[in-house]
């Protein structure tokens, strides 16, 4: 069974995806492991409050790269898509 969106694409949405659709998924990739291997070493060198927070930017990191997979394979919604 296939849902369908009852709304469209926004354009902020769209120029958003545009921009960041032109981003290789690697760099997303790339950028969650530096701030994991960051935030790793910042805790062995005992900056635990920093390490924290640099630690935290792995996940958004690695989400924002599934997002970026998935409107490149995706694209809009159906109903712009034609």
């Amino acid at each position: 069974m296939e849902l369908t969106a009852p709304f469209t694409e926004g354009e902020a949405t769209k120029a958003i995806e545009s921009v960041t659709g032109n981003i290789p998924s690697t760099v997303y990739l790339i950028a969650g492991l530096t701030a994991m291997a960051t935030s790793a070493t910042l805790k062995i060198l005992k900056k635990d409050h920093l390490a924290l927070f640099i630690g935290q930017w792995a996940a958004p990191f690695l989400i924002m790269g599934i997002y970026n997979k998935i409107v490149k394979t995706e694209g809009h919604d159906q109903e712009d898509r034609g």
